[in-house]
């Protein structure tokens, strides 16, 4: 049930890649001449050639405990002497259609520093029997079955076993991790800390990253249990059975366990991410006192680490296997040492990488503007630091109508664009300012950085009934052109109040890196509804803003001079 205006397949790899990987599995079984010199199209014949000589690799299907057959391939270094162990890197698959066949490209790379290494699709997934328990109890306690079997092996270091995995496998290694301390380290690219904030934000379903993933799962191969809460999401009752859905299936949940274990934790995430929640996975890396990294990049899911999944140079991949290699001991990574701390690029530099040794110490304060009143012959309206702006009020028309502001075009994709260079420009001088309310600063005198978190407090009352959503976007804005790209935005719907009952409202905004050049505009726009989310206003209606003395409305922008 894809929204309207969203691909059903943001996340499908293309034609290119696939039939890259299909060469790959079939030069892996059959590492003939033949095989193998298919590959010289893209330039892999020489790599799997190697690969092939200093490493064994089988698919071999893992019996579950209840009869279900898992999909997994194993990779085992040749030539070890008698005795001799090595250690290995379990690989939970992705959420892609291939499954656990996505990884095929990182096995020379791991089998070069001397990595066993198991690739599987988790149950329901790809060749996996079974029904899709989207990373649950189920799926952990395959996993745990999986290391029984694994460490079983001949071969196999049983004290040096870690997990890398993207996407859903980056959950299911995380939540493998809270249960088996045998896995000693965890790389996650793309992974989630809160399931529960990933599908709600600020009271507003992701109803289009919802509905993508959903898509890819297939309902029909998802459990009984799975379905069900599907169904109460789309039909927004998000009662105690979801929440504990999406409680057992969350990281932040199993702090404890990480902490005691004093487990080694990198995360990779996006700042425009679309399907996980940046402000949880921030939350649940701050609170981690083991070992840890976050690297946050320019783009949107899974966009920086798909290179590294061909085999290609990519920041996470990379990043992934010095994290393996310091707590493991193995060489993949190039004898380079791991960073710890937060790691980031800002918008739109990616060549750009900061480092800071917390999260704490990466964010700039806040610096408070507060939003004022449109002048008579004005449509929009000023926000400026100095004193509060009480008394003005604004209102938006609800129609269920889109205006050029939204969280972003498509899915994954304006992501992708926008890491190579080419963010999608908003013409805000076009939206409707009947759908829409505006507030710029004064051209910047210098070049200024965002950098960290923001919050928005402003007054909201609907007229028709008590519910009423708002999303709120900061933009760049560059008056010579009346163009703008976005910096952040955030949901927020109110809910459970009488109709025509104002209330205050203080959001975060998802936390931002962001460079703006000399005479460049922030612009905050707050408008009604954008399809990205559920929509909880009645149509037609309005929706008033306003500033009332002693709750006036302001934004917080972590804003600083460019170094």
């Amino acid at each position: 049930m894809p929204v309207d205006g969203y691909s059903a397949a943001p996340f499908a790899l293309d034609p290119e890649s696939v039939a890259t990987l299909d060469a790959i599995r079939e030069a892996m079984l059959d590492p003939s001449s033949r095989r193998i010199g298919r590959l010289d199209q893209w330039g892999l014949a020489d790599t799997y050639e190697t690969y092939a000589e200093i490493a064994e690799y089988r698919e071999t299907p893992i019996i579950m405990a209840d009869g279900t057959q898992i999909d997994a391939a194993l990779s085992i270094p040749r030539n070890l002497a008698p005795g001799q162990t090595c250690p290995v890197v379990v690989m939970p698959a992705p959420l892609v259609t291939i499954g656990r066949t996505a990884y095929l490209g990182m096995f020379p790379r791991l089998a070069l520093g001397g990595y066993a290494v198991l690739a599987y699709s988790q149950r329901g997934l790809a060749g996996s029997g079974g029904e899709i328990h989207v990373a649950g109890p189920q799926d952990v306690a395959d996993g745990v079955e999986i290391l029984d079997w694994l460490t079983g092996l001949e071969g196999i270091d049983a004290d040096r076993i870690g997990c890398f995995g993207a996407s859903y496998g980056a959950g299911t290694s995380l939540l493998l991790a809270a249960k088996d301390s045998r896995v000693k380290a965890v790389a996650g690219a793309s992974a989630w800390g809160d399931l529960f904030a990933s599908l709600y934000e600020n009271d507003t379903r992701h109803t289009a990253a919802f509905e993508a993933l959903v898509a890819l799962f297939g309902e029909d191969r998802c459990s009984k249990e799975f379905r069900v809460v599907i169904e109460k999401i789309r039909n927004n009752i998000i009662d105690d059975e979801v929440k504990e859905f999406a409680r057992v299936r969350s990281p932040k949940q199993y702090l404890k366990e990480y902490n005691d274990n004093n487990l080694p934790v990198l995360m990779t995430t996006y700042w425009h991410e679309t399907i996980f929640s940046v402000p949880a996975v921030v939350n649940f890396f701050k609170d981690l006192q083991s070992p840890k990294s976050l690297l946050v990049q320019i783009g949107d899911h899974g966009n920086g680490e798909l290179p590294g999944l061909l085999g290609l140079i990519a920041k996470p991949t990379e990043t992934a296997y010095r994290w393996l290699d310091h707590y493991l001991g193995g060489t993949a990574g190039n004898g380079t040492q791991p960073q710890f701390g937060v790691r980031s690029e800002y918008m739109h530099n990616l060549l750009s990488e900061l480092s800071h040794d917390s999260w704490e110490d990466y964010v700039l304060p806040r610096k408070r503007f507060h939003l004022g009143a449109a002048a008579s012959s004005k449509a929009d309206a000023t926000m400026a630091e100095g004193q509060p702006q009480p008394g003005w009020t604004r209102s938006l028309n609800a129609t269920g109508e889109s205006t050029e502001a939204v969280v972003a075009p498509q899915l994954v994709k304006t992501g992708l664009a926008e890491r190579v260079g080419l963010p999608h420009t908003y013409k805000t001088t076009a939206v409707d300012r009947d759908l829409a309310a505006a507030w710029t600063t004064a051209p910047l005198e210098q070049p200024m950085r965002v950098q960290g978190e923001l919050e928005l407090r402003v007054t909201v009352k609907p007229q028709a009934a008590g519910d009423a959503t708002i999303v709120a976007y900061l933009m760049d804005f560059n008056p010579a052109t009346g163009n703008a790209r976005v910096i952040t935005h955030a949901p927020y719907t109110l809910t459970g109040r009488p109709a025509g009952q104002a209330t205050t409202v203080t959001f975060p905004l998802q936390p931002a890196h962001y460079v703006l050049g000399e005479g460049r505009q922030l612009q905050l726009i707050i408008d009604s509804h954008d399809p990205f989310f559920s929509d909880a206003n009645t149509t037609p209606s309005t929706i008033e803003l306003s500033s009332p003395k002693s709750t006036e409305a302001y934004l917080d922008i972590p804003l600083a001079p460019l170094p």
